[in-house]
């Protein structure tokens, strides 16, 4: 694990790179392109309760932040991944302060986005109680063209959230390029639940649905026999089962791998997914052993529900290396003699963190946006 400087995909701070130990000159410029649409979120914490119709609820907590696809893209590009974005961005003040959120704050490459004149940024109030979250959303249809290139670039990875019933041609030309798709998918308003929907999924690598919808797309009841079905679909089946963890299964070798959820106190859960998305294509592009991939992804997911918003909230790797300090502590202080520690678990982050890291602050979600400087 090394460091590398900022170019076009590195921020002014320095990023340990997992992939420096694989990269060759011949290695295209993206490790990950993904496309989606950018919203402002506007997160409202510590409410007790469900805002009640005819009443006001007053918020202990608030932030402001990048949101929708910006989040998968900030919680790549925090792991070191060069990230590559294509997006349509309002030409307002939010608008303005997204693009330089994702690309002077994170280090994200815009060069594929495009600012929209006229168009005002998609906007989301998220609002979080009770370890669970409502979200009211705004925003207008980007007008064409449509902020992704026609073809997309050649990057190791690409990421993809499918849409029953739709086929996305990018996702086809990046799969033809060498791009390794990793796809999640929303639920199926339809009803159908018909696995047919999804012919994306032969372009795929991985899929990452949750418990709920992978058993609906496989007609099981149990979410672990979902993901064994699911993997006669794609080579990699992972399904995320809440608070109890992950469960995968590798199709093309037969191996399975569980983990449990590490237990937080979580403040806003909002964007926990993308951050555990995030976390598995790192380590499967760095080639690491399936549990520890399952692993990873759920610490960085455990560690974003603790800050505020979807994007701002993902982990960097200095927080990482701080949690595991901490957790090394805690098991040191151990009687002796007592039962073995879960932590063990992540002793394979001894062979990926440095043996000494330089920690830099991170941006987080703001109350509000554009103070005026004094």
């Amino acid at each position: 694990m090394t460091t590398h400087s900022s170019d076009q995909f590195g921020a002014d701070s320095p990023l340990l790179d997992p992939l420096a130990a694989l990269r060759t000159p011949a290695d295209p410029p993206r490790d990950v392109y993904l496309t989606g649409t950018v919203f402002l979120d506007i997160i409202f914490t510590g409410l007790d309760s469900a805002p009640v119709r005819g009443t006001e609820s007053w918020a202990r907590g608030m932030g402001s932040s990048p949101g929708g696809v910006a989040n998968m893209a900030t919680a790549l590009a925090r792991l070191g991944l060069r990230t590559s974005l294509a997006a349509a961005f309002g030409d307002d003040h939010y608008g303005e302060y997204c693009w330089d959120a994702l690309a002077q704050g994170e280090g994200i490459d815009l060069s594929l986005s495009r600012t929209v004149p006229g168009w005002h940024s998609p906007v989301t109030v998220s609002m979080a109680y009770e370890g669970e979250r409502t979200m009211v959303s705004h925003g207008h249809e980007a007008p064409p063209p449509e902020p992704a290139p026609d073809t997309p670039p050649t990057a190791r990875a690409a990421i993809a959230s499918l849409v029953p019933g739709c086929r996305e041609e990018w996702i086809a030309q990046a799969a033809r390029q060498g791009s390794r798709i990793f796809a999640d998918v929303g639920w199926d308003d339809t009803g159908r639940w018909d696995p047919a929907d999804l012919s994306d999924l032969e372009h795929c690598e991985a899929f990452l649905p949750n418990a709920a919808e992978a058993m609906r797309y496989t007609g099981t009841d149990c979410p672990r026999a979902a993901a064994r079905a699911l993997a006669d679909l794609v080579p990699l089946a992972v399904v995320t089962l809440g608070a109890e963890g992950a469960y995968a299964v590798d199709g093309r070798t037969g191996e399975t791998a569980e983990v449990p959820a590490i237990a937080v106190e979580a403040l806003d859960p909002t964007g926990a997914g993308d951050v555990f998305m995030a976390g598995f294509v790192t380590g499967t592009l760095a080639d690491w052993p399936l549990a520890d991939r399952l692993a990873f992804a759920g610490l960085t997911a455990a560690l974003s529900v603790q800050e505020f918003g979807g994007s701002l909230s993902a982990p960097g790797w200095a927080e990482i290396a701080a949690w595991w300090e901490r957790a090394k502590a805690l098991r040191s202080a151990r009687p002796m003699g007592s039962a073995p520690c879960a932590l063990s678990r992540y002793d394979f982050l001894d062979r990926i963190l440095p043996a000494t890291h330089r920690p830099w602050p991170l941006r987080r979600a703001v109350p509000t946006i554009g103070f005026r400087s004094s």
